[in-house]
């Protein structure tokens, strides 16, 4: 029997906030399958509920099997499924989620399809980044070299802090473990951190291909956005792991980087920085919650849908 369109989508109003969700589960050698309004995790070790409603991306490792219901239950919810590689390493695919309005989307593309505008976004990137230094009439090549130094002074930092030896960034995409225990746990870190971007960006209805510093790429805008937390959040926690030893790195640095984006708040100030980032105040959206949709005129105009309009003078 079909059971096409017996249940309305929940509205905007009925989701859990990003800011209010967990920033992500990683599973791995498991079934992923429903039950009720949760999702399950089926191993040889037992069956686990998952809340779906709460989870602000699931990271599906290798081994890992999905029903059809499991992917429905998670879609309902706005959460973000991405497939992941060994040890959540590669990025391979990612679920759509939930993208009711379109007003942070047309800021986005309104701020990109200039190229001044973009590069005063690119400027305002790194101004959060690197607070202490002003960007304002920097060139690109300029604030590319900005970044670069700082990144080295974090890593030197980190290296003292923790007391791990750190010699140089180095990554091997083809052998994980192939580099030292702080270069794995960066690596790590750095994916984990573009789930997470990539959730916040597709709840948010954003583009995540039009980026203001990394261009040409699908995930360009998501590696803008986790780039705005790799020195504060991301590189801490892959040291922090590393200073506990060489064994099972990826997954310490997982759960360090798990605490810290729990202590910092992290997801809402990532939508906090976006709004910022891209100036929208998100005077278009209802008070309500509730689906909008509408008709635009050349004049920008934009009046209720779902109706014949005919000869009116609202144009």
């Amino acid at each position: 029997m079909s059971t096409v369109s017996r249940r309305g989508a929940l509205s905007p109003r009925e989701l859990t906030r990003v800011g209010d969700r967990v920033s992500f589960v990683y599973l791995e050698r498991c079934t992923v399958h429903r039950e009720d309004n949760a999702i399950t995790a089926t191993d040889a070790d037992g069956v686990r509920h998952i809340p779906s409603a709460t989870i602000g991306t699931l990271l599906l490792g290798p081994g890992t099997r999905v029903t059809h219901q499991a992917m429905l239950v998670l879609g309902e919810c706005g959460a973000a499924v991405v497939w992941v590689g060994e040890h959540g390493v590669r990025f391979y695919a990612g679920g759509r989620a939930l993208n009711r309005s379109s007003g942070l989307a047309e800021a986005q593309a309104m701020a990109w399809a200039n190229r001044r505008s973009r590069l005063n976004v690119a400027r305002a990137m790194y101004s959060l980044r690197f607070p202490d230094e002003d960007p304002a009439g920097k060139t690109r090549q300029e604030l590319l070299g900005m970044e670069g130094s700082r990144l080295k002074d974090c890593y030197r930092r980190e290296s003292a802090r923790t007391g791990v030896p750190w010699k140089r960034r180095e990554y091997n995409r083809d052998d994980f473990s192939a580099g030292d225990a702080p270069n794995q746990g960066i690596t790590a870190a750095g994916q984990c951190m573009y789930g997470i971007a990539h959730a916040v960006i597709s709840a948010l209805g954003c583009s995540p291909a039009l980026g203001f510093v990394h261009s040409g790429n699908e995930r360009s805008f998501v590696m803008d956005v986790a780039d705005l937390y790799k020195t504060d959040v991301a590189i801490p926690a892959a040291f922090d792991a590393a200073a506990e030893g060489e064994e099972d790195i990826a997954s310490r640095t997982r759960r360090a980087l798990r605490d810290r984006i729990n202590e910092t708040g992290l997801l809402d100030r990532c939508v906090r920085d976006i709004k910022h980032l891209l100036s929208y105040d998100g005077t278009r959206e209802t008070a309500e919650g509730q689906d909008r949709m509408t008709l635009q005129s050349d004049s920008d105009t934009h009046v209720p849908s779902g109706r014949n309009y005919g000869d009116e003078s609202i144009w």
